[in-house]
């Protein structure tokens, strides 16, 4: 029996050593937290977001080729009239054309170097009224490396990659593994869903609450140091 409790032990130790047993893993183990909004937040106090110690966030912008976020323009200047690092994202329609997606973000968006990396937001969306197509992984990894490309181009700075975790098992495992990659996963932490990926964001919860924000709001946190998030949002650093 002490034999076998010896090397339980030792198994654990090991394990431990490898990250499975690292159960003490949360959100409060990181540095630079953040929120993500749209039109469902309402008119959001920007100046109290920041004072409670907001340090990002995502903005949603468009969806598909034709819907316009109808707070986008007045969450994305207020925010930055707060000083609060903003970024603008793109929620993917899988029954538009691909180039459609892009012109729409680009007329909608305004270059400006201030602001975090865009966002392409991948996700299958079984609650879509109008659209549960599922294109097979080689189309989606086609229309997203388009995306991608051209957006980077226009604005001047690699997009990240938000996603989910059937979305990512179905379609990016081992894909788009030189961009930034922003991970949902709100009942584990990111290691136990995501397969071989490093993450830059990871969103833990959809119930967060932010003094200035009436109701719930996404909470984040970035996975460096406050000395990493400050060259990330100046651009000095991929991750």
């Amino acid at each position: 029996m002490r034999l076998q409790g010896l090397l339980l032990a030792a198994g654990l130790v090991l394990l431990a050593g490898c990250g499975f047993l690292d159960s003490e893993e949360s959100p409060d183990d990181y540095d630079v937290h953040g929120i993500d909004i749209s039109t469902w937040q309402g008119d959001i106090d920007w100046n109290a977001v920041r004072a409670d110690g907001v340090a990002f966030a995502f903005i949603k912008a468009t969806e598909g080729g034709d819907h316009l976020d109808p707070r986008f323009q007045q969450n994305w200047e207020a925010a930055r009239a707060a000083g609060v690092p903003r970024g603008a994202y793109h929620f993917y329609y899988f029954c538009r054309p691909v180039a459609d997606q892009i012109a729409w973000f680009i007329e909608n968006v305004p270059v400006d170097p201030s602001a975090l990396p865009p966002v392409l937001d991948m996700e299958w969306n079984a609650h879509s009224p109008s659209c549960n197509r599922r294109p097979p992984r080689a189309e989606v990894l086609a229309d997203m490396n388009a995306f991608l490309a051209a957006i980077e181009a226009h604005y001047g700075r690699r997009p990240i990659i938000y996603t989910s975790v059937d979305f990512h098992r179905d379609v990016l495992v081992d894909a788009f593994t030189d961009y930034p990659v922003w991970v949902r996963s709100v009942a584990d932490p990111p290691y136990r869903r995501y397969t071989r990926r490093q993450w830059t964001f990871w969103q833990y919860t959809a119930e967060g609450r932010v003094r200035g924000i009436s109701g719930d709001v996404d909470r984040n946190v970035y996975w460096g140091s406050a000395r990493e998030w400050t060259r990330f949002v100046r651009g000095e650093t991929p991750r």
